[in-house]
């Protein structure tokens, strides 16, 4: 996940008061929203799903990207913005809206034959990032067979390094998000067999900081991206996390709900400015964990809510801003968590980032 923001600086914190007494953490088919506390359901305002399909089906189309200047200019986010694209439709039941059959012959153009990994667009180089885009783009539209999936795993398998970690392509970064690709890949592929599963744990782990956040690397500052990517990662592997204590899971919890400002939308780090695509990293990190109840649903929602546009469609980072492919996705995401707009978003898998009927039938075959 690249777009991870780091946004300037930020209103002060609401106290955040926690039960401790619940420890429970979700687990089986999938990892979701729900929970809320009742009063959360007496909400005004709506999501403008009719025009959030339109700015979709544009902003992600594979004719548009070769057309309109600001989408050929973005051409190194392409696969990850038609992912983040198709998902959101998908979520909001508007698949037909795209032409996926472009898609997924565009995807699998993209797969580079000597190493089986995918780059952000045709002739691009190939990184784990945008080969995690294109398993999930396929996974939701059923269609695996287009690509060469046992040489995909492969190219994923061999960014492991020997201490367990990944690197996003040949040339060595090493990140969590490199891990959380890797393991998440694997899994949508069923190949979590070609790594060292045990290695890419005690990685991660070693990630995870005194505050209950995680970094980029070990010692590295948390940020509530890396949460996500540390937790979603642990949760693929054992979706009960046997690899936390109580202890951590509730420090993790609690250093996620100071995210959440006076405004609504969390943060990414301490002091800094709310913004919506942290209603997926916070909110997913918090349902892997059991602990959607530490933050206020409502006041979130209604965050996500005023940064749509409401002429073409689109959510920004904040309202008034600029409308983009990535927090509209990411706002229809945190909404599904929260699991008060079922009746227009569909339910998200918190590990995946996926619709939940997608990994069922994925991990039931």
């Amino acid at each position: 996940f690249q777009g991870m923001n780091m946004a300037s600086h930020d209103q002060h914190l609401p106290n955040v008061v926690v039960d401790d007494d619940d420890l429970g953490v979700l687990a089986g088919g999938g990892i979701r929203g729900g929970g809320l506390m009742a009063h959360d359901q007496q909400l005004g305002g709506g999501l403008l799903v009719d025009l959030h399909a339109s700015y979709l089906a544009t902003s992600a189309s594979v004719e548009a990207s070769e057309t309109v200047f600001e989408l050929a200019a973005a051409s190194h986010l392409r696969m990850s913005g038609a992912y983040w694209g198709l998902c959101a439709l998908s979520l909001i039941r508007k698949t037909n809206a795209m032409d996926t059959n472009a898609l997924v012959e565009w995807v699998a153009s993209c797969q580079h034959s000597d190493s089986g990994g995918f780059g952000a667009d045709t002739n691009h180089d190939a990184h784990i990032l945008y080969t995690l885009s294109a398993v999930q783009i396929l996974a939701i539209v059923d269609r695996m067979d287009a690509i060469d999936v046992k040489a995909a795993a492969d190219y994923v398998a061999a960014r492991q390094c020997a201490d367990g970690s990944f690197t996003g392509d040949e040339w060595g970064e090493r990140d969590t998000r490199f891990s959380y690709c890797a393991v998440s890949c694997l899994a949508l592929l069923g190949r979590l067999d070609a790594i060292d599963v045990d290695a890419a744990t005690t990685h991660v782990m070693s990630c995870m900081n005194f505050d209950g956040g995680f970094g980029c690397v070990p010692g590295g500052e948390s940020h509530a991206g890396q949460v996500f990517t540390g937790v979603g990662a642990l949760s693929i592997i054992d979706p009960q996390l046997r690899m936390l204590s109580e202890a951590q899971k509730r420090t993790m919890a609690a250093w996620l709900a100071e995210r959440q400002t006076s405004k609504g939308g969390f943060n990414g780090r301490p002091e800094k400015l709310p913004d919506v695509c942290y209603s997926w990293w916070v909110l997913s990190a918090l349902a892997c964990l059991g602990k959607l109840h530490y933050v206020d649903g409502s006041k979130l929602r209604a965050f996500v809510l005023g940064c749509q546009n409401d002429e073409r469609g689109g959510i920004s980072d904040r309202p008034d801003d600029e409308a983009d492919v990535y927090h509209t996705f990411f706002g229809i995401a945190g909404l599904s968590l929260l699991g008060l707009d079922t009746d227009v978003v569909d339910a998200v898998d918190a590990r995946f980032a996926l619709p939940e009927k997608v990994v069922e039938r994925i991990l039931l075959r």
